[in-house]
């Protein structure tokens, strides 16, 4: 399709928009995404005008862009090397830290973000096996696009993003900070990656840095999946402050600021489509998972890796991604009657997050006299809310759906921001008087 814009102003417009595409995805509760197969004919701007004029009016315009087909974008967390400068191309070599799969659905209007952990095990084409984040370091977005596709049961991925890796510290600053809970003090030291951290425990308003820390900290013995759950509570963090009345309209300015942190092959029309989609997202309908799995133990190897749980997989990947498997079509009459019960083994834990001391203790007693015998109670959730929520801890939004209609309320929330290694998080509102 031929574009409508001079192609002399479209590198650096795309980057701004493709940045403003991100934050407004962030401040609707969305995501990243790209790929469009049918476009409406897009009104023109004038490209005389000085830049910050243009992005001004692109943000404050409602584009005459519409999704019609659902497209998958691979987004990568890059950890490139800190001397390398801020104009390079080299800022996009590194290995990424984070692997995002997201998936934009125009059918229900919905966003399903899929975060794999680095250090998935995989095989890399031409390298063997390694880590799933290694991918990009040998041969960039082509070679991740390649092993993701391999990996996750031929998924397409229609386009890419890469974001360097101190997009998220300036973005943070810039915010005025972000404000993350922290349950338990964040002591660690590793001197060959120059890193430091020391966070105290409890509710915490975080600078960029101290958000780097947070994300990167090591010491809690979960590994990845400690790593993925923290990385889910600072977007949700970040999603809080882009929300306020007095951010904004800071917003372009924030694009501005942003812009070089951002390699992608997303074109001009395809990211105002995708701006106008974001738009029109609802909270409930962003869907956050992480791939199942398990860590290595020094029996499994001597590196550490995440093993794919590939029943779960298969799982999430038709669940959230729509895409069937031999497997997993194999097992649907298996999974069909999984759902009409609520399984007595299912690992449940239990937040307070009401104003009466002893709702999860109640909680935890009804689930009991049903016969759920793996319900425990998780240490208390320092926001009161109004509402339980079911947190979909483990993925499966089958089980999570059930567990609603057994308790006749709750409000589901597919993330990774549980309690980890249960299968559901319920944190108890101040609704449940049972």
């Amino acid at each position: 399709m031929t574009s409508p814009f001079p192609s002399r102003r479209k590198p650096k417009i795309l980057q701004l928009l493709l940045f403003s595409f991100i934050v407004l995805l962030i401040a609707s509760t969305s995501a990243t995404l790209g790929a469009i197969t049918a476009l409406l004919a897009p009104e023109k701007f004038d490209f005389t005008e000085p830049e910050s004029n243009i992005l001004d009016g692109l943000w404050r315009h409602r584009f005459k862009y519409s999704l019609f087909r659902p497209v998958n974008i691979l987004i990568l967390g890059i950890d490139g090397n800190p001397n390398t400068s801020q104009s390079s191309q080299d800022l996009f070599k590194g290995r990424s830290d984070t692997v995002l799969l997201v998936r934009f659905e125009p059918k229900d209007k919905s966003v399903n973000l899929l975060s794999i952990p680095r250090d998935t095990q995989v095989q890399i084409p031409g390298y063997g096996t390694g880590k799933i984040n290694e991918a990009n370091y040998w041969g960039g977005p082509k070679l991740a696009k390649q092993v993701i596709q391999n990996t996750l049961n031929k998924v397409e991925v229609n386009r890419y993003v890469r974001v360097s890796s101190g997009a998220f510290r300036e973005l943070v600053d810039f915010l005025g900070g972000v404000e993350v809970y922290i349950p338990q003090p964040m002591s660690y030291q590793d001197n060959t990656q120059k890193l430091k951290i020391n966070l105290a425990s409890g509710w915490q308003t975080i600078n960029g840095e101290q958000a780097d820390q947070f994300v990167r900290f090591r010491g809690d013995g979960y590994g990845d999946l400690g790593r993925v759950q923290r990385q889910q509570a600072l977007m949700e963090a970040i999603l809080a402050r882009l929300k306020d009345p007095t951010v904004l309209p800071r917003v372009p300015e924030i694009i501005r600021i942003m812009q070089k942190y951002i390699d992608t092959n997303l074109s001009f029309e395809e990211i105002l489509t995708l701006v106008n989609f974001g738009l029109n997202i609802e909270p409930q309908d962003f869907k956050m998972v992480m791939l199942p799995g398990r860590s290595s133990s020094e029996i499994d190897s001597n590196s550490s890796y995440w093993f794919i749980d590939e029943r779960g997989r298969d799982r999430v990947m038709y669940q959230y991604f729509r895409l069937d498997s031999i497997g997993y079509t194999l097992n649907k009459a298996y999974e069909h009657s999984a759902y009409q019960t609520l399984s007595k083994e299912l690992k449940i834990a239990i937040q307070n997050a009401s104003s009466n001391p002893n709702s999860a203790e109640k909680m935890l007693n009804f689930l009991a006299d049903q016969g759920f015998n793996q319900v425990y109670l998780a240490p208390n959730n320092s926001n009161q809310q109004m509402k339980t929520q079911i947190i979909v801890q483990g993925g499966d939004l089958g089980v999570a759906k059930l567990m609603q209609k057994n308790l006749g309320l709750g409000e589901l929330k597919s993330s990774s921001t549980g309690e980890i290694g249960s299968d559901l998080t319920i944190r108890v509102g101040e609704d449940w008087s049972k």
